[in-house]
C-alpha cells in the first residue's frame, strides 16, 4: 500500500468544479448556515381593526425580543428566542427527532430558506411600542387630512 493512500491534492478540493453551490430548489443548506430560522419564530396575527387590537400590539412590543411586522398585508408577531435544542455549533441537538415544521422549512413549495434571502423586506416593521404608536399617529393624521371638510353651518 502506498503512503499516499487517501491523499487528495488541495487544488482539487478547492477548485471551482469541486464546489457545490447550494440550490434553493433542493432546500436549505443547514450545514453552511448560522441557524437563523432556529433563533426566532413568527405567528400570524389578525389585522388590527379596533383600539383594543392596537393596544394589544403595543403591549406585545413592550416586551424584549418581540417585533411585529407586516408583509404583503399580513401581520406577524415575531418572538426572537433561540430554540433550546440549538447547539453552539449551530447544529440541531434533536435532528433525528425534530418537529415536522423544522423538517419542512426551506423545502421546495414551503417558506424559502433564509440562507437564500439576502434582505428580508417588510411593508412595515415595528421593533418597539414607540415606533408603533408613531405609525398609528401618522396614519391618523393622514386620514384626518384626507377626510372631506364639513361646510360651515349657516
Amino acid at each position: 500500500m502506498s503512503s499516499s493512500a487517501g491523499f487528495v491534492p488541495l487544488q482539487i478540493l478547492f477548485s471551482p468544479a469541486a464546489r457545490h453551490e447550494p440550490d434553493s430548489e433542493l432546500g436549505g443548506p443547514c450545514h453552511l448556515c448560522t441557524a437563523s430560522c432556529c433563533r426566532y419564530f413568527a405567528l400570524q396575527l389578525d389585522k388590527p381593526r379596533t383600539k383594543q387590537d392596537h393596544d394589544h400590539i403595543r403591549w406585545y412590543l413592550m416586551h424584549e425580543g418581540i417585533v411585529v411586522w407586516v408583509q404583503d398585508g399580513d401581520w406577524y408577531l415575531e418572538v426572537r428566542t433561540a430554540c433550546r435544542h440549538l447547539l453552539p455549533d449551530n447544529r440541531c441537538g434533536i435532528y433525528d427527532d425534530r418537529p415536522q415544521i423544522c423538517r419542512d422549512y426551506g423545502l421546495p413549495g414551503a417558506d424559502p430558506c433564509e440562507y437564500f434571502t439576502d434582505d428580508l423586506e417588510y411593508d412595515v416593521l415595528f421593533e418597539n411600542d414607540a415606533e408603533f404608536v408613531a405609525w398609528l399617529e401618522a396614519k391618523k393624521a393622514k386620514r384626518k387630512k384626507a377626510a372631506p371638510k364639513k361646510a360651515p353651518a349657516g
